[in-house]
């Protein structure tokens, strides 16, 4: 594709949101990589490299789902899926599906360290009357069932209830969406699924989940369908990308990204996501650190649940919003940046802490 002046004009990444400038796409060697862009695949660096982005494991778990619906009435055609993402994009994902059972193959993209990359989720469909069981409930027409190497949670704070699986309320829906599709493809008016994730107890060790407060398996994620690819290459593009700016905001991840838009709208804003030993601001910048606690919290201080009985940071904030122990990390990371403004959120893109103005629960107005 001709890279023309024309077509440069307004170009956003359609998973990040970011506004791309003109001068990224002219580096770019790659004569498609408009195309590439769009397609929410690729992420586009400063310097006009071309990343590729893995897929989610609520993107990997939806085309599993969807592939072992369809199969219930025939093999999965060409061995892949289409599936809508919680971004707005349709992605194909490889699948092998026939007689009601469907595997999928987690993709990493070009995420280094990407421990659940390869990871297999297995879905089993079958016709069903359905009788809700509060696993996951959603509908009379469809059950789900989280099944071996699906981590349960076992923390307040996460991502579901205590004690059910640890499946994200926009990876549920991804997956609930997918399993519509496949039924309406196939002609099918009430089905039962039961997801797995092969080995998902072993991949789960490689993780923060043991950690965090997820038991017994993987979690079952995703805010956009995509996994943002993350090399050293990536990592020197981001702090090129801080410095350039006078008002910048860095952020953790995507809550962070979504709400710092509206919070700061005059601020560039940069995804450096658990890098932050990477984060170096100017001496003349307006610099702002906006995020969830739990990140920045423990790049201040580590070893901040130790010996509180609190299994994660969600829940110690949650619960005891006072506690000493994030005071001291809150000073740790004012040591660090001490020039820098440290916005803690909630999940709801409420302020939970302003630091540097000392006002709380701002919200958004």
């Amino acid at each position: 594709m001709e890279k023309k002046s024309s077509e440069k004009e307004g170009v956003i990444d359609p998973v990040s949101g970011l506004a791309i400038p003109p001068d990224w796409i002219e580096k770019a060697r790659d004569p498609k990589v408009l195309d590439k862009v769009n397609s929410g695949l690729w992420a586009l660096l400063s310097d006009g490299t071309l990343l590729r982005r893995g897929i989610t494991t609520g993107t990997t778990a939806a085309a599993a789902c969807k592939g072992a619906v369809i199969s219930i009435k025939r093999p999965v055609r060409q061995g892949q899926v289409e599936v809508l993402t919680p971004a707005g994009i349709r992605v194909s994902v490889p699948v092998e599906g026939r007689d009601g059972i469907c595997t999928a193959v987690k993709i990493g993209g070009d995420h280094e360290s990407d421990v659940t990359a390869g990871a297999v989720m297995e879905a089993r469909a079958e016709l069903a009357e359905i009788e809700m069981r509060g696993e996951i409930d959603t509908g009379d027409e469809i059950e789900l069932i989280a099944g071996p190497g699906i981590g349960r949670i076992g923390a307040a704070g996460l991502c579901a209830p205590l004690g059910k699986p640890a499946i994200s309320p926009s990876a549920r829906r991804e997956i609930m969406g997918a399993i519509e599709e496949g039924m309406a493809e196939a002609g099918l008016a009430a089905v039962r699924v039961r997801l797995a994730v092969r080995d998902g107890e072993r991949i789960a060790e490689k993780t923060m989940n043991p950690k965090v407060g997820v038991l017994g398996g993987i979690s079952i994620l995703g805010s956009t369908g995509f996994v943002e690819p993350w090399n050293e290459h990536l990592g020197e593009s981001r702090e090129a990308e801080i410095q350039k700016p006078d008002r910048v905001v860095v952020t953790t991840g995507r809550v962070g990204l979504k709400y710092s838009r509206f919070l700061f709208p005059k601020h560039t804003v940069v995804l450096l996501g658990n890098q932050l030993d990477r984060l170096h601001f100017r001496e003349d910048q307006d610099s702002v650190l906006c995020g969830l606690p739990a990140l920045i919290l423990k790049w201040g201080m580590p070893d901040i649940l130790e010996g509180t009985g609190y299994g994660t940071v969600a829940e110690m904030v949650e619960k005891e919003p006072d506690h000493p122990r994030i005071k001291e990390a809150i000073r740790e990371v004012r040591r660090r940046l001490p020039e820098t403004r440290i916005v803690l959120l909630r999940r709801d893109g409420s302020i939970l802490m302003d630091e540097i103005s000392g006002k709380e629960d701002l919200g958004l107005r």
